[in-house]
């Protein structure tokens, strides 16, 4: 069974960047569309940012365009989020999340999604 990890998360002041790793174990990632969540206390999760399996389709929020970017290198089956031009209202918990044969529309719909990480916290203060 996939197993995913996040890492990468951290306090960061406002304008800064961080750079979040969802590192894949149990099954190849080259199958799987990937999404990235966020959930901030109160708030339901949010889909941000997503890619498909051969990393040449991307989709992102409208909260995070031109800030945030995705990428995948499957040969080391690891998924990158870029963070930059960090905001206070960014601090959430960050999932990735992973799903085979997903309608590309849907990609930023948390439901589509089988397998889940625990997540790794973001907090933008100064």
């Amino acid at each position: 069974q996939l197993q995913l990890v996040e890492s990468g998360g951290g306090l960061v002041q406002p304008g800064g960047s961080l750079r979040l790793s969802c590192a894949a174990s149990g099954y190849p990632l080259d199958y799987y569309d990937i999404g990235w969540f966020r959930q901030a206390p109160g708030k339901e999760r949010e889909g941000i940012a997503c890619i498909g399996p051969n990393g040449r389709t991307t989709r992102y929020a409208d909260s995070v365009k031109e800030r945030f970017t995705v990428s995948r290198e499957n040969a080391k089956n690891m998924v990158t989020l870029q963070l930059n031009s960090l905001k206070p209202e960014d601090t959430a918990t960050y999932y990735c999340a992973a799903v085979e044969n997903l309608w590309y529309p849907q990609c930023l719909k948390h439901e589509k999604y089988t397998f889940w990480g625990r997540g790794t916290p973001v907090n933008v203060s100064s």
